[in-house]
């Protein structure tokens, strides 16, 4: 079941983002430039200036210092300019680190030639200070800004990573719950495959005493582990008959105490849907009642060969949205070969690969066919709808119990 996101909120757990300092390094042989840079800096406390006055050293000190945007003398002995221009984007760690070439010269080939191998922009030394420094400015803050963006994305990328594994950790959980198939002459088991983001469904079965077996499946609103724990406590409260003042063999007594227990102020506004049945197998009768949830789906008849689909609901609304709601209860006799499907919306309301989205109809004649020979019939239904989905993963937990009676 889906609903409308919920406002974006302040994470505590995630960490602001780093703040980089200016840091410029000037690669050149002659001391005197070297000098005549730092100056140009000095009055700028927030710019830390660093000097290399040897060439072959440069690209080390690049990697170990980190600048935020290198000056490049491109005439030095030993290693030229342009050939370290080279090395620094062949380094991983330096490759995308602002590049200004300085030359003493105003050449068109030369800058095209820097500008090819990477360098990101030319000056003319000695350059004035102020357009210096509003250079240097400019690509530092060009670089931090990919920087904090990298960081940022790393810092996403772990954040899904963690929350991937604590969905399937919730999934698992969820599952751990669900009950052992049921043997015997009353049958039961499920099929729960959880959604990337994890629902809130819920289903299970079990027997009250020698003659009652309970039936039912529930569908939390939205997603997340809010709304599978949610599920979680609505499923315990039913294990384990906690319900104040509530007869669990009456499906409608069953709902009202839900709904009285469950209302949304108090759960973060979040609601669900339910179906609640209980077998009597003396009687071969079933008492059911429904609250928002797509009715049960019984295959009944006189003989296997002409079953056909009963739907089971009785328009009772949402857990959790009003008060003051009390839940009917219906019955209906159970003939011999019927087969019952309890399931959630994300079943049937999937999109085919085309854009076009499946009906319930086709859902219930999906039920009614019989498995090919040696395939059980929830298999079939889980490929089939999967085959028609055109992928094994779902937008909303698919959720499916097959009980025969």
């Amino acid at each position: 079941m889906t609903q409308p996101a919920p406002p974006a909120i302040n994470d505590p757990s995630v960490s602001p983002l780093t703040q980089h300092a200016i840091k410029v390094l000037l690669v050149d042989d002659q001391a005197m430039i070297g000098e005549a840079v730092r100056r140009m800096l000095a009055t700028d406390k927030d710019i830390n200036f660093y000097y290399c006055s040897d060439p072959t050293q440069a690209v080390k000190m690049a990697t170990e210092l980190q600048p935020t945007v290198i000056l490049q003398d491109l005439v030095m002995p030993e290693v030229d300019g342009l050939t370290l221009v080279k090395f620094y984007r062949a380094n991983p760690k330096t490759r995308d680190i602002p590049l200004i070439v300085l030359s003493t010269k105003e050449e068109p080939e030369t800058k095209a030639e820097a500008f090819a191998l990477g360098a990101n922009d030319y000056l003319v030394k000695l350059p004035d200070k102020v357009e210096l420094i509003a250079r240097i400015r400019y690509h530092s803050a060009g670089y931090i800004a990919q920087l904090q963006r990298n960081e940022a994305y790393r810092a996403l990328m772990e954040s899904q990573r963690k929350l991937a594994a604590e969905l399937a950790e919730a999934a698992a959980y969820v599952r751990s719950l669900l009950p052992a198939p049921l043997m015997g002459e009353q049958k039961a088991e499920w099929r729960f495959v959880p959604s990337t983001e994890l629902g809130g469904d819920a289903l299970g079965y079990h027997w009250i005493d020698d003659d009652h077996l309970v039936m039912y499946i529930l569908d939390v609103c939205g997603h997340g582990v809010g709304a599978a724990l949610l599920s979680i406590s609505a499923m315990n409260v039913i294990r384990s008959r906690t319900l104040p003042h509530t007869d669990f063999l009456e499906p409608g007594e069953v709902l009202t105490a839900l709904n009285a227990s469950f209302q949304m102020e108090k759960h973060n506004n979040m609601y669900f849907t339910i179906w609640y049945g209980v077998y009597d197998k003396k009687r071969r009768r079933l008492s059911y009642s429904s609250g928002g949830h797509p009715p049960a789906v019984l295959i009944t008849g006189p003989d296997a060969s002409s079953a056909r689909p009963v739907l089971l609901e009785t328009g009772g609304t949402i857990i959790g949205a009003t008060q003051e709601e009390t839940f009917k209860s219906a019955s209906c006799d159970i003939q011999p070969y019927a087969r019952m499907y309890l399931f959630s919306d994300g079943a049937y309301e999937i999109f085919r690969p085309d854009g076009s989205l499946w009906t319930y109809e086709e859902f219930v004649q999906l039920l009614e066919s019989p498995a090919p020979p040696g395939v059980s019939d929830l298999d079939h239904i889980v490929a089939s709808i999967s085959a028609i989905h055109g992928t094994n993963s779902f937008d909303d937990d698919f959720s499916l119990m097959r009980v025969c009676l």
